[in-house]
């Protein structure tokens, strides 16, 4: 049998927080580990000191270095400035496989990978979108723009990969079904994230843990947190972890309302630490692709209570009674109420570890996106491609 050779991977993407960045830290981790090259192409004005220790740990297995340029969010002319620069960094690299996360991500990954072809290099280009574009709506000019520009961009793709199945229905009916190759591969967490962790003994009823901004919900959580104190009768206690461009207006939020004193917030910190500090965790978002901190929360043995949006309700189950209407906070404390009365709810409602780890696991995840690598990059050795550990 061929062996697959090493590969030289980059991974291409806007914002070094949330989701995206920890599944490209898994599929680094793990490709690393099984003999490949890999480097990272990043924003420079996103994160603060906790994703620069994230960083710091995965140093180690990025052998084609990391290198951060400033990437607006926005469409700016600064973009041609920095799609020039990271073009010429990743002609020096000469990568196997230029792999898109995000919106932004994508678009350097597939012009500079192009641009590569149209000098007779060989690479494999990449587009996972994490959500991303895919929120838009179609019914207003900039998303009609925005998913056109991602009909446009599969000229310039060789496989897109989707996280979960809401991913790529949601693309089929935005963008059109793909004219590319696409695979369906779940997001995952490490063997090392299934492990219960127990709450403090200072521990508070419920945690937020994630981006301090409105399309993940921390005003849901607020509101949500007040009418489950009016249901049960009785003061509770919550802490909101992270950091975000709206921190000041959701404190403020939370004095207004008089509730201070039990909402405390901390700025984001290790996932498992934040998860030792309440049984319960809320995902209250009002969209989402395949949040990983639902699966980090449920490896953890934590209780679960998110919107039913995105991939969630292909973790929890489409049945699940932890599931809630998005953007309904009535619905939201409903059941806040009944994770803290009904006696053995967590136990009922939640899924089994061994269940979530069948199908979201990252190794699993990694060999499957090394797979589809190695059908693109070399086809005729494809099916020799180690897993990764």
């Amino acid at each position: 049998m061929i062996e697959q050779r090493p590969l030289r991977i980059l991974h291409c993407f806007r914002s070094p927080v949330g989701g995206i960045f920890r599944h490209v830290r898994d599929l680094v981790e793990e490709h690393s580990r099984a003999g490949h090259d890999i480097g990272i192409i990043c924003d420079s004005s996103t994160g603060g000191e906790y994703e620069d220790s994230l960083f710091d740990d995965i140093r180690p297995y990025l052998s084609l270095g990391l290198m951060r340029i400033p990437i607006r969010r926005s469409i700016s002319p600064s973009d041609a400035a920095v799609l020039w620069n990271t073009f010429k960094e990743i002609r020096s690299l000469r990568p196997d496989v230029l792999h898109g996360h995000g919106a932004k991500g994508g678009v350097l990954a597939r012009l500079a990978g192009s641009a590569l072809r149209v000098n007779r290099y060989r690479v494999a280009r990449l587009y996972t979108a994490h959500g991303g574009s895919l929120h838009y709506s179609r019914a207003s000019m900039l998303g009609q723009f925005v998913l056109r520009m991602e009909r446009l961009q599969e000229y310039f793709t060789d496989a897109l990969v989707f996280i979960c199945e809401y991913e790529r229905q949601t693309y089929a009916t935005k963008v059109g079904r793909p004219r590319v190759m696409n695979r369906l591969i779940y997001n995952g967490i490490g063997a090392r994230d299934f492990s219960d962790i127990p709450t403090r003994s200072d521990a508070v009823h419920f945690i937020y843990v994630g981006m301090l901004r409105d399309l993940k919900g921390p005003d849901l959580f607020i509101d949500a947190f007040a009418k489950t104190e009016r249901l049960l009768g009785r003061p509770l206690s919550a802490l909101m972890i992270g950091d975000g461009p709206e921190r000041d207006r959701y404190r403020e939020m939370m004095v207004e309302r008089g509730l201070g004193k039990r909402i405390g917030m901390l700025p984001a910190m290790r996932v498992r630490e934040a998860f030792s500090m309440a049984q319960n965790l809320v995902v209250p978002s009002r969209a989402e692709a395949m949040p990983y901190i639902v699966l980090e929360g449920l490896g953890a043995g934590k209780t679960v209570i998110a919107s039913r949006v995105g991939g969630i309700p292909e973790v929890l189950g489409t049945d699940s009674p932890a599931l809630v209407t998005p953007g309904d906070s009535d619905d939201l404390a409903r059941v806040m109420a009944e994770a803290l009365t009904v006696p053995g709810w967590h136990d009922k409602v939640m899924p089994s570890p061994d269940a979530v780890k069948s199908v979201f696991s990252a190794p699993v995840m990694a060999r499957e996106v090394l797979k589809l690598y190695g059908e693109l990059v070399n086809p005729a050795t494809a099916q020799a491609i180690p897993a990764a550990s």
